[in-house]
């Protein structure tokens, strides 16, 4: 199987790019989004729900 160029050369242009810093996670990983998203629909709702029923 011929390859497509020498593997002396394998990965150069990967080791020339300079590295770019990541730029910061605005939002929070999904897991803890969907459980604080759960708190304020689910429970906080329930919980107003209960305090209009007292009035």
């Amino acid at each position: 199987m011929p390859s497509h160029g020498s593997l002396t050369k394998a990965g150069k242009v990967r080791s020339q790019t300079p590295k770019i810093p990541p730029k910061p996670k605005k939002n929070k990983p999904p897991r803890m989004r969907n459980r604080w998203e759960y708190i304020r629909r689910i429970i906080l709702e329930a919980q107003q729900q209960t305090v209009r029923r007292r009035r």
